[in-house]
This record gives structure tokens, C-alpha cells and sequence, in this order.
């Protein structure tokens, strides 16, 4: 699989500031008649970006705990309705449900003081890049280069 993902002797064709004007570029060659399977996109210059999403509280941890345990309590529940016998399927589904709530709220909870205050927020992250480099197999590199020359709307004067 990492083969896929390397070319030999790399050279650039072009940065652009959004994925979109790579793609443009790329999908341009290809209407070209470009061998586009020598072509790379790769995203440079990475950033982490965390959005907070809320504060958290005692209740909101432990709300998100038995929400947890629901879930995960009812798919155990019905997994072991679905191999005993059709008297107790309801005491297996509702077995599953309160010992994955006590379950999940308990890690919630110890997770939750284990970090005594010191995150006291929600958030989501995500890796970014910033720029975006079209990479291509040295062999083509000067036939990319005269067909993104006659791209419509670009620099001329850009990598």
C-alpha cells in the first residue's frame, strides 16, 4: 500500500492554497490526456486545530457515560438475546442495558476525576493542512508544467 503512495524522483508541478485548486489542477491534466497515475496530492504544512464545544460538568460526564452505556449495554443485550432461549430475551436486553450504564458512568466518572479539574472542557480536534503540493514522476514534470501553463484563472507566475 505505501507504494501507491510514493512516486520516483518527486518534482512539483504547483502549491496551491486550497485542495480545491489541487484538484482543479489534477482534474485539468487528466481532461489533457495527462498520465494523472504519476500525480501525488499532498498536504503540507499541517496544523492541529481544536474547536471546544462545551464546558464540562459532573452531570454532562455522567449523562455521556449512560448514554455510552445504553448504547453499548443494548448491542450486548441483544447479542445474548440472540443466543439463549426466547423466554428471557427481554431479561438479557435490559441485563445488557443497566450493566453497560453502570459500566460506562463508573469510567466516566473515574476518567473525569482522575484529570482533578485540569480539563474542565470539551472539544474535537483535527489535523489541517495549510497547503496543498501537486507532486509528479520526474519523467513528466515538463509536459505537467506546459499543460498547467495554459490553466485557465492561473499564476502564471506560481511554482
Amino acid at each position: 500500500m505505501a507504494e501507491i503512495f510514493s512516486l520516483e524522483y518527486p518534482q512539483s508541478l504547483g502549491v496551491f492554497d486550497k485542495y480545491a485548486d489541487a484538484q482543479k489542477a489534477v482534474d485539468y491534466l487528466s481532461d489533457n490526456e495527462f498520465p494523472v497515475q504519476n500525480v501525488l496530492i499532498v498536504g503540507t504544512e499541517l496544523k492541529q486545530v481544536e474547536r471546544v464545544t462545551g464546558r464540562l460538568t459532573w452531570s454532562r460526564v455522567l449523562m455521556a457515560g449512560a448514554g455510552s452505556g445504553v448504547g453499548f449495554g443494548l448491542f450486548v443485550g441483544l447479542l445474548l438475546a440472540m443466543f439463549s432461549d426466547g423466554s428471557s430475551f427481554a431479561a438479557a436486553v435490559l441485563g445488557g442495558v443497566v450493566l453497560g450504564v453502570i459500566f460506562f458512568v463508573t469510567s466516566a466518572a473515574l476518567g473525569y476525576a482522575a484529570t482533578r479539574g485540569q480539563r474542565d472542557f470539551s472539544s474535537v480536534q483535527k489535523v489541517v493542512a495549510t497547503k496543498y503540493e501537486v507532486l509528479v514522476e520526474h519523467k513528466f514534470l515538463a509536459q505537467g508544467q506546459e499543460l498547467l501553463a495554459k490553466l485557465p484563472g492561473r499564476d502564471p507566475f506560481a511554482v
